[in-house]
This record gives structure tokens, C-alpha cells and sequence, in this order.
């Protein structure tokens, strides 16, 4: 089945979406790796396909390495190849995109804080937020990835 193509049927949506995504991406001060590492991690879990493939190419740009890259649906397993940071913003992702699992329980709220203080967890959890909408609006609309067979 055809769906709709989300940000042509409303623009004006497209552009508020837009304006927060512009504003994660490059108005926090936090590093533009762990920003595409959020997306990344997030469009995994919605299973989002569209946007994994653009984020992984976002890495892949900023230098991550295809070893670190691979690992990073598994990376609890492989924590050694992950900054203190990266790991916290990792699971606050989580805890974030699964909210209505994990209520963002009180222990991962503290462990977020303590690795990036008060105003970059807000602009972490901006970022998950804003990575959230986009997947959902890629998943349900069925937005293709750019992969070429």
C-alpha cells in the first residue's frame, strides 16, 4: 500500500519537526557523534529503516569505525569500545524510548545526570525526543532508506 508522503501532505508540520530537529542537531552543545549516536540508537529500537540508514551514514562520516558501528544494538555487551558519555547517553536513550516500559526510573535519571549535568541531559533528552518523532513518522508513513540493493 502507498502511504502518504508525510512532509508534502503538511508542510507546516514538516517545518516545526525540521526547526526542533535543526535545533538538536546543531543548537546544543553536545558532540555531533553522540547526537548521530543517539539517533542511531533510537531509530534501532523503533525499527525505523529509513533513518537507521541515514545515521549510519552520518557515523560512518564522522569516523566511527564499522567495528563500533556494528556493535552498537549490542552495546552492553562490547561497553569497552564506548566512552563513559557515550554509554550513559546510550541507555538514558533507551530509557527514554522505551518510557512506557521504564518510566525513566529515578537510578537511570541520577546515572544521566552524573555524566552530563542538568542542561546537556535536557538537550540529550530533546534529541531522543525529537529522533522519536521522526521515527514515528517514518515508520507509519513507510519512508524508504536510500540503500541501494
Amino acid at each position: 500500500m502507498d502511504r502518504s508522503v508525510w512532509f508534502q501532505a503538511s508542510p507546516e508540520g514538516a517545518k516545526a519537526l525540521g526547526a526542533l530537529h535543526h535545533f538538536v542537531s546543531k543548537g546544543t552543545g553536545l558532540p555531533s557523534l553522540l547526537t548521530h549516536l543517539v539517533f542511531l540508537r533510537v531509530s534501532q529500537l523503533n525499527g525505523c529503516a529509513h533513518c537507521i540508514d541515514i545515521h549510519t551514514r552520518d557515523l560512518l562520516a564522522e569516523g566511527m569505525s564499522i567495528e563500533k558501528l556494528v556493535l552498537i544494538p549490542v552495546w552492553h555487551e562490547a561497553r569497552h569500545l564506548f566512552t563513559e558519555q557515550e554509554r550513559a547517553a546510550l541507555a538514558w536513550s533507551e530509557e527514554v524510548t522505551r518510557v512506557s516500559e521504564s518510566h525513566a526510573s529515578d537510578d537511570a535519571y541520577a546515572a544521566a545526570l552524573a555524566a552530563f549535568g542538568e542542561k546537556d541531559l535536557v538537550d540529550l533528552t530533546l534529541t531522543i525526543a525529537t529522533m522519536n518523532a521522526i521515527n514515528r513518522m517514518g515508520v507509519s508513513f513507510r519512508m524508504k532508506p536510500r540503500a541501494k540493493a
